[in-house]
C-alpha cells in the first residue's frame, strides 16, 4: 500500500520525510521488534536516532558515567588535574559513542549534549564525594574541633576587615553591634552550610561547562564520522 500525504495525498517514497508537493511533515513509523545482541544494538540505535535527527541516549548514558567516575576521583582529591580529565572525558565519552553507534554525522551540537550529561554525572559524583569526605572528616576521624577553630579564625580576620568600613558611618557602639551580628550569623550552622553548598554547586557548574566544552571538542576533532551508504 502506498503511503500517501496526510494533506494533499500526494504519493510520498519510503525515504520521505516531507510532502514533496505541499511541504507537510510526515509521520514516521519505526516498527519495533527485538534487537540483536552486541555492539548491533547500539549500532542500529545509532542510525534510528542519526535518522531522527536526536542522540542514542543508552550508549551516551553508559559512556558518561563509565568516564566521569574517574574524572569526579580526580576533581575530590586533585582539584586541577580533575578539571582537566574532564575535559579529556567528555571528548573521550563522544568519541567512544560514535564508535559505539557510527552515526552518519556528529555535530559539536551533539557533542556538547553528551559532554554537558557526562558534566552532570561528573559534578554530582564530586559534590557526594566532598559531602562524604566532609562527614567523615567530622563524625568518624573526629577533626570536627579542628575544622570550627580555622573556621572561627576566618570569621575573625573577615570581620577585623570589614570593621573598619563599618566605622566610617556608625557609632562604635552600633558597630560592636554589627560585628557581633555578624559574627553570630557566620558561625551560624545554616551559615556554614549555606556557604559550603553553595562553594560546591559553584564547583559543579564549573565541572559542567568545562565538559560541554569537551564533549563539542571530541565531536569536531576525535569522533570518527561515516559516510551515508557506509
Amino acid at each position: 500500500m502506498e503511503a500517501t500525504c496526510q494533506r494533499c495525498h500526494e504519493v510520498l517514497r519510503e525515504a520521505d520525510l516531507y510532502c514533496p508537493a505541499c511541504g507537510l511533515p510526515q509521520l514516521v513509523y519505526v516498527e519495533s521488534g527485538p534487537l540483536p545482541v552486541g555492539e548491533g544494538v547500539a549500532a542500529r540505535e545509532g542510525d534510528l536516532a542519526a535518522s531522527l535527527g536526536g542522540i542514542a541516549w543508552r550508549p551516551a548514558l553508559q559512556a558518561a558515567l563509565i568516564l566521569s567516575i574517574p574524572a569526579a576521583v580526580l576533581s575530590f582529591s586533585l582539584l586541577p588535574i580533575g578539571l582537566l580529565w574532564t575535559v579529556v572525558a567528555a571528548a573521550w565519552a563522544v568519541s567512544t559513542y560514535a564508535r559505539r553507534t557510527r552515526p552518519v554525522q556528529l555535530s559539536t551540537g551533539t557533542g556538547a549534549r553528551i559532554g554537558m550529561v557526562t558534566g552532570l554525572f561528573v559534578g554530582w559524583l564530586t559534590v557526594g564525594l566532598y559531602g562524604a569526605g566532609l562527614w567523615v572528616s567530622r563524625f568518624v576521624l573526629h577533626q570536627g574541633s579542628q575544622w570550627d577553630a580555622l573556621w572561627q579564625e576566618q570569621v575573625e580576620k573577615s570581620i577585623e576587615r570589614n570593621q573598619m568600613v563599618a566605622q566610617m558611618g556608625v557609632a562604635n557602639a552600633q558597630s560592636a553591634q554589627l560585628a557581633q551580628s555578624l559574627r553570630a550569623m557566620m558561625m551560624s550552622a545554616d551559615w556554614r552550610a549555606g556557604l559550603a553548598l553553595s562553594g560546591l554547586m559553584v564547583i559543579a557548574e564549573f565541572l559542567v561547562l568545562l565538559a560541554t566544552i569537551g564533549g563539542a571538542m571530541g565531536a569536531r576533532f576525535f569522533a570518527p564520522a561515516r559516510r551515508p551508504g557506509a
